[in-house]
């Protein structure tokens, strides 16, 4: 080949590379459309609201417990009045509740089942699926628009198996969406969280990621009371038997073994509503056909400091996505920034 058709071959490659990164960077900005009427909050992606809006397509890998550890979400977003609406769907094969719940024995006695190998923090057999947004605010975030949310990840770091996450200095803050499908959503919730540049210690177990304020309300676990959980739900139906794997504050009541057989499971943790600036964000989600549906509802402008505020219609905001199967932890996700725009 002479030197002018190698140069010919050369552009080509060059021009096919620069059309395939402007289409990956098109496929990475979300546009939210402008909606007459908000979809109603029921997981359901038919809605009427979602029709004008253009989807995104975005993969993601590295987690636990899905196949080859890759999902695929789909992404919509709706704007209405001063809300903002947002649409995911991705596929997981099957749907997991089952968050470190008691199970009675045959000897009558109880046990909370636990992931054999979690060393700390990492459980990856008994834990609920879930979803996650991280915005970066501000843009404060350096490094965020090229490489995403990884810049955020410290991946090994002791004394955790699976690491800490936290932002490189003071005055970085990037606001988290944390859909918790047995924690938060049954309450018609989205856990609102932030992160910050704190590390780990001992007394800061959970490094830089940490929950927006609240007034009352949250989650805890169900203790242990004489060899047996100290609440049961009210109806007694066993979590594994048409109950469910969370029991909510206001229908707890104390446990009464002897309404459970050996092989009952029941919830190992209680729930209550957020109240205060943890709970601004509203959802719902239903799993259906190796697919869960999640929709979200926040306003554009909350006026917390620890949230992202979409206060310029003119503006674009970098986020980034990640799918928890069954995982505490260890999720799959998109190792570039994706990008919201509102349209006009």
């Amino acid at each position: 080949m002479n030197f002018r058709a190698k140069l010919a071959v050369t552009a080509v490659a060059a021009a096919i590379a620069l059309m395939v990164g402007t289409a990956q960077a098109a496929d990475n900005v979300l546009v939210a459309a402008k909606a007459t009427a908000a979809p109603k909050l029921d997981a359901d992606a038919g809605d009427p609201a979602w029709q004008a809006a253009k989807p995104i397509t975005v993969q993601l890998g590295g987690g636990a417990n899905f196949k080859d550890g890759r999902t695929t979400v789909m992404l919509k977003a709706v704007y209405v009045g001063d809300m903002l609406y947002m649409l995911a769907q991705w596929d997981d094969a099957d749907q997991s509740y089952q968050r470190a719940p008691y199970r009675k024995e045959s000897d009558g006695k109880w046990t909370k089942l636990q992931d054999p190998n979690d060393k700390g923090g990492d459980n990856n057999k008994y834990y609920e699926d879930k979803f996650a947004f991280i915005w970066n605010v501000g843009g404060s975030i350096k490094g965020f628009e090229s490489a995403g949310c990884g810049v955020t990840c410290h991946a090994g770091e002791a004394p955790k198996p699976y690491g800490n996450k936290y932002t490189a200095s003071a005055g970085q803050v990037g606001d988290i969406w944390h859909a918790k499908l047995v924690r938060t959503l049954p309450l018609g919730q989205i856990d609102d969280q932030y992160l910050d540049h704190r590390r780990w210690s001992e007394k800061n177990a959970g490094a830089g990621r940490h929950s927006d304020p609240k007034t009352g309300g949250g989650y805890e676990n169900v203790k242990a009371k004489d060899g047996a959980p100290e609440v049961m739900s009210k109806d007694a139906k066993p979590a594994n038997k048409g109950g469910t794997y969370w029991v909510k504050k206001a229908d707890a009541v104390p446990m009464d073994s002897s309404k459970f057989k050996p092989g009952d499971e029941v919830a190992g943790i209680m729930i209550a509503p957020f109240a205060g600036d943890r709970g601004d964000i509203a959802g719902a989600a239903k799993w259906a056909n190796g697919k869960w549906t999640l929709e979200l509802a926040r306003k554009l402008v909350t006026g917390s400091k620890y949230d992202v505020q979409f206060d310029n219609l003119d503006g674009a905001y970098t986020f980034g996505v990640a799918a928890f199967n069954n995982a505490q932890v260890r999720h799959a996700a998109h190792f570039n920034a994706l990008t919201l725009k509102f349209a006009k």
